[in-house]
């Protein structure tokens, strides 16, 4: 335990069960502190974090902060929150989530990886690349990752580097002073939070700023190339990834035997096959930053490449869901325009003459409207595309904005249609499904649950 975290004392934390809360939970934990938490619902994640230790409870009361030293909290927590207020009122150190990651960062080389799409995806490849090579990895990702043993968790404490998946949706990446950062891309997301492109952008220019050794940029992406450009300065070494002009080139993602690879060429000028978990050139991009980052931390290029061909995916993306009536359904987590569309373009590839059904759940009101347009483009690659109710999150509801808002904005007409209750929604893709076909079922809410729901269904079908 380095003398950041033995400064917490006990700790609790709000809405222990999420992906972020979790991973800092089991960390913590695994660092020998006194840890408590609660959530509002029961669950397997829950199970787990009280194999590791942690004193779990249901329910959020006042209660539940007896004793701690330290409350950790998400943005998701409102400051009604009765163990918010009590701990407020009591006068205990409050830490957002980010705060805690960075004291359990303190004394490590740090890897974060950042970016509006492929974070989890890149964090994982570098967290498995790591162990792999033998460099005995900590990480905190948001999503279970998987390697060629199996499951590995969203979270491991090890003697070596970190990997943290760094979230910028409320600025909270800027807790953190990396070594080594990644930034996949910076597209407009969460502008709920930032207000404005430029405000967004201009918080990815303070994240470089806090960056020591290397950044890697994708240069396919103008955001990123504009990051590159506002953050050089002396001592700061700048890695391009992208499929052109770039230090590191990318090829794209091709099948081989029964899985995927790319081909990474770096400053050497010698070409390395890299194996992928899923389809899709943005996965090969993905693979590109986690070589470029690995090999930052000092791996080998070589020991790199074939480290990270032993990366499984990650939950919820392209996770296989299992096959019934000679339909396939495919879970993924993809919530923005451009990764509905790279989720759109690889389905593509695995369907063969099969077509694409979509079953597509909103996430945030506020991300609906800002970006209709832009997601009824990307769901106009699906064959079939069922909307259901947009899924409220942190925001509270709006009875003005509804899926019908994405259905409107599919440019080929009868392609979409809206289905508000998520059980009928499951049931209408599945009815519209015929064999050879894939299903996705898409989002960043529970939309997650329904992929039993359209197997059910499917099977239903005789």
């Amino acid at each position: 335990m380095n003398d950041r975290v033995a400064a917490l004392g006990r700790v609790h934390l709000v809405g222990v069960g999420g992906v972020g809360m979790s991973a800092v939970a089991m960390l913590l934990a695994a660092r020998g502190a006194v840890v408590s938490g609660s959530d509002a619902h029961d669950g397997p994640g829950l199970e787990a974090l009280r194999a590791a230790g942690v004193d779990v409870r249901v329910g959020h009361d006042a209660s539940a902060v007896a004793g701690a030293d330290t409350v950790v909290v998400s943005s998701a927590v409102r400051e009604t929150n009765p163990e918010l207020a009590a701990a407020r009122a009591q006068g205990l150190t409050v830490l957002h989530r980010s705060q805690a990651l960075a004291a359990l960062m303190a004394g490590r080389v740090t890897v974060a990886v950042a970016g509006a799409h492929g974070k989890t995806t890149t964090s994982a490849m570098v967290a498995v690349g790591l162990l792999h090579a033998g460099a005995d990895p900590s990480f905190a990702i948001g999503g279970v990752v998987h390697d060629s043993t199996g499951p590995l968790g969203g979270a491991r404490d090890g003697s070596g580097p970190f990997v943290a998946e760094a979230d910028e949706s409320d600025g909270s990446f800027l807790a953190y002073a990396p070594q080594v950062a990644v930034v996949t891309n910076v597209e407009p997301d969460h502008l709920d939070h930032y207000g404005t492109t430029e405000a967004f952008e201009q918080a990815f220019v303070d994240f470089a700023d806090r960056v020591t050794d290397t950044l890697v940029v994708c240069a396919d992406d103008p955001g990123a190339v504009r990051l590159a450009a506002a953050a050089r300065r002396p001592g700061l070494t700048i890695t391009t990834y992208g499929t052109t002009a770039a230090d590191v080139i990318v090829g794209p993602a091709e099948p081989v035997g029964t899985g995927w690879c790319t081909v990474v060429t770096g400053p050497d000028g010698v070409p390395r096959q890299v194996g992928l978990p899923a389809p899709g050139d943005h996965n090969a991009l993905d693979a590109a930053a986690a070589w470029a980052a690995v090999c930052a931390v000092g791996v080998d290029p070589d020991v790199a490449a074939e480290a990270l061909g032993q990366f499984r995916g990650t939950g919820r993306r392209f996770e296989d869901r299992g096959t019934a009536g000679g339909v396939r359904v495919v879970d993924d987590y993809a919530h923005h325009p451009t990764e509905v569309a790279a989720l759109a373009r690889a389905a593509r590839a695995v369907a063969g003459p099969g077509r694409v059904l979509v079953l597509f759940q909103p996430h945030l009101f506020s991300r609906t409207t800002q970006f209709a347009t832009q997601f009824g483009q990307a769901l106009d690659l699906a064959d079939v595309v069922v909307v259901t109710a947009v899924y409220a999150a942190r925001e509270d509801p709006d009875p003005q904005v509804t899926g019908q808002m994405l259905v409107d904005a599919v440019p080929s007409p009868g392609k979409a249609s809206y289905v508000a209750d998520r059980h009928e929604a499951a049931c209408a893709v599945a009815g519209a499904a015929r064999p050879g076909d894939l299903v996705l079922t898409v989002g960043a809410g529970d939309v997650t649950e329904l992929g039993p729901v359209v197997l059910a269904a499917l099977a239903g079908r005789g």
